[in-house]
């Protein structure tokens, strides 16, 4: 059997241009409310301090965009269906397609292959775009990646063998290391010292953490000094071990939204493996919303059309105080279900999904009430 694409008619491109420019529009207005206090703000203070030029300044509002566009696409989109059939519905519109025999289904039809694509943008925008734009971002400011961090090796029982605190670290150059080796011996569950390294700096290589100038304290199963010694150079991660400190600690420092895809599942791996149950869990639910969130775009423009089906003399202003409650809701929200996942008091596929679950239920209800 031959599959062939429905045929599109001008009803198809009608009411997908009339969508398209509506949510434009919506998307266009939401980024300027959005950039405009704050950002542009900033920007133009550094531009007037002398920190960069005009062309820089430019470039940096245009790198803030991705950050703002993923948020913009799904809340244009609904402004955008909601209006464009409100404005279909008090023009008696909607009645003529309903009367020439025209299903909700197949009315909302170009609706819904515009939400698709305004779906790719999305999630685009989130895997690619806003990591991007921060590299580019750290790069014109000059920034360099600092971090404190302190990573754990255990053995497979999960006893601790090596505690690394790294007082400051730039990229790859560390200052202020103190290594913990632990003892066999644990007295009333503390798990007792063996070696004591306090080094002044140390670099990151590929397959190694090297430490020099080091103060060295060697302490007795009683707790107690019993040599101090100066090491020129000692290595305290080797091969696999280094690879995976480093890449905890250079993810641990960035927020999820400057990680993108593939490396946000490669950190998610090494916590699992690390055993680092809440950084586990809260980045799990944010690598999951990074799937749900685009999907909304689709959840939303079939809630706008279902808003903006109304009756004409019905009071547009209800329909739009019900789609800025649910965008409002929506977004206020998710800090609330990202710490419970974090928290381990909802598994993060349920905190991820249940505000896609929620428009559906919400579309679900207003469908039926519309009687349509």
């Amino acid at each position: 059997m031959k599959f062939k694409f429905p045929r599109i008619t001008i009803y198809d491109r009608y009411i997908f241009k009339q969508v398209a420019m509506a949510s434009l529009v919506a998307i266009l207005l939401f980024t300027i409310v959005w950039i405009a206090p704050e950002i542009l703000l900033n920007t133009i203070k550094g531009a007037l301090a002398g920190n960069y030029g005009f062309k820089t300044a430019i470039l940096l509002l245009f790198y803030e965009l991705p950050k703002i566009l993923d948020k913009a696409f799904p809340v244009g989109l609904l402004l955008g269906t909601l209006f464009t059939f409100d404005k279909l519905s008090k023009d008696s519109e909607i009645t003529i397609f309903r009367a020439v025999g025209m299903s909700f289904p197949r009315i909302i039809a170009p609706v819904v292959v515009l939400s698709l694509i305004f779906t790719f943008l999305c999630f685009l925008t989130g895997d690619k775009g806003i990591p991007m734009a921060a590299d580019k971002i750290r790069a014109i400011h000059g920034a360099v990646r600092t971090a404190q961090y302190i990573y754990t090796q255990k053995d497979s029982t999960g006893h601790p063998l090596r505690s690394i605190i790294v007082s400051q670290s730039r990229d790859k150059e560390l200052e202020n290391v103190i290594v913990l080796d632990f003892s066999s011996h644990v007295y009333q569950d503390v798990h007792q010292l063996s070696n004591i390294y306090s080094a002044q700096r140390g670099h990151i290589y590929d397959d190694r953490w090297e430490l020099e100038d080091i103060t060295n304290y060697n302490i007795s199963n009683d707790g107690i000094y019993i040599d101090i010694n100066h090491l020129d150079k000692i290595n305290v991660l080797e091969g696999d071990s280094a690879s995976k400190a480093f890449t905890l600690m250079t993810y641990s420092t960035m927020k999820e939204r400057d990680i993108n895809n593939k490396n946000l599942k490669k950190y998610i791996k090494l916590l699992k493996e690390e055993k680092v149950s809440e950084e586990y869990n809260g980045t799990l639910n944010k690598y999951f919303q990074r799937f749900f969130h685009p999907f909304v775009c689709v959840l939303l423009a079939i809630l706008g059309c279902l808003l903006g089906f109304s009756k004409p003399r019905e009071q547009r202003l209800v329909g739009f105080t019900i789609a800025i409650g649910c965008i409002f809701v929506y977004y206020i929200t998710l800090p609330f279900f990202d710490l419970l996942a974090e928290k381990e008091i909802l598994p993060p596929l349920i905190t991820a999904t249940f505000p896609t679950i929620a428009f559906l239920a919400a579309i679900i209800g207003f469908y039926k009430s519309k009687d349509l």
